[in-house]
């Protein structure tokens, strides 16, 4: 992207614009022109109320000024187009996209999974395609407000060693995105980092189908005990497939379900930061069971389950969990049965 990007307020376009999208437009609105693509009943609930991003803590913004739609021809002329779509739905995000993209526009996915940026570039090949991450969970709280329940840096793409001195397509958002107030970090080894949440966003599903606060539900051993068996899976596909997670936080990746198995009041001394987050923090795959939505457990748990496979080894506990979250999909919206933790445990042990 050319440095006069830089030097002027960008356009940038959200498309999938959910509760991911939101906040991340709410916020970057103070310093860019943003365009909110999506549901066109979410997007008038904007119009009429405005936008409210929330948290963490008691941190507040609101926001009228930006542009919402719901038709993917309001991506023309973005400088950045944010894809904020669930996995599954990111092939025809690519289609809907590409016949209103600019020469110039840079595509930004900032989704779960492994796999998005590489759907997005195959499809988009006249288009340069950036790997992002987003390392909070974010609720929708009213028909426009967005709140974010924990903290944590985003994560973007970036290439060394531009020719003649040109910017590789990261750094003109990661200064718009600091000056918004969102912390952002520049990244070379996007992969490992997506390995990581990979292994991280394993909780989700436990999380879903617990019922619970994020908080409540990580501070009791049997809960953690499920996800620890699901990273342990994770981490020996991941061995075999040649990836090494990036290490992200105090505890590195290969040591997680160590320090998750560990007994409550242990747990809380060693790894404390990660019950700091918001009493009413869920996961997205909790909100997605609520509103009667197709969760991303595929891009989950899935991921885990097909790269064993692929590599001659089993993850039982993983694809157990797919199936307890397909029966949840399959109920009445907000009625599935919340699991104990010690029922939850006993099922993926039992898991073969």
């Amino acid at each position: 992207m050319p440095l006069t990007h830089a030097r002027r307020r960008l356009r940038i376009a959200v498309f999938g614009a959910g509760s991911i999208g939101c906040h991340l437009g709410g916020m970057l609105a103070a310093t860019a022109d943003v365009t909110l693509i999506g549901r066109p009943a979410a997007m008038a609930a904007i119009d009429a109320d405005g936008l409210t991003v929330t948290g963490p803590g008691p941190a507040r913004r609101e926001t009228r000024d930006l542009t919402t739609a719901a038709d993917p021809s309001a991506a023309a002329g973005a400088d950045y187009v944010l894809v904020t779509v669930k996995s599954a739905d990111t092939a025809a995000a690519a289609r809907d996209l590409a016949p209103h993209l600019g020469p110039d526009t840079v595509v930004v996915s900032f989704q779960n999974g492994l796999r998005n940026p590489e759907v997005l570039a195959a499809a988009l090949p006249a288009h340069r395609v950036l790997a992002g991450m987003v390392p909070y969970n974010v609720v929708r709280t009213g028909p426009a407000a967005f709140h974010q329940g924990s903290g944590g840096a985003l994560m973007l793409a970036t290439e060394k060693g531009a020719e003649d001195g040109a910017e590789d397509g990261a750094e003109a958002l990661a200064d718009a995105a600091r000056a918004s107030g969102l912390q952002l970090e520049l990244r070379a080894d996007m992969p490992a980092v997506q390995a990581t949440k990979l292994l991280m966003n394993l909780n989700n599903a436990v999380n879903a189908l617990s019922g619970l606060p994020l908080r409540e539900q990580v501070g009791q051993r049997a809960y953690r005990q499920c996800v620890a068996r699901c990273q342990r899976e994770g981490l020996a596909a991941l061995r075999a497939a040649g990836v090494r997670p990036a290490r992200l936080g105090p505890v590195p990746p290969g040591l997680m379900p160590r320090v998750l198995d560990l007994p409550d009041a242990l747990f809380q001394r060693l790894a404390g930061a990660s019950l700091r987050i918001d009493a009413t923090a869920r996961s997205s795959m909790w909100e997605d069971l609520q509103r009667g939505r197709p969760t991303e457990v595929d891009s989950l748990q899935g991921e885990i389950v097909a790269l064993a496979e692929r590599h001659g080894l089993t993850a039982p506990a993983n694809a157990r969990l797919i199936a307890l979250v397909r029966d949840a999909e399959a109920a009445a919206p907000g009625t599935a049965p919340n699991w104990a933790g010690t029922a939850l445990l006993a099922e993926l042990t039992s898991a073969r």
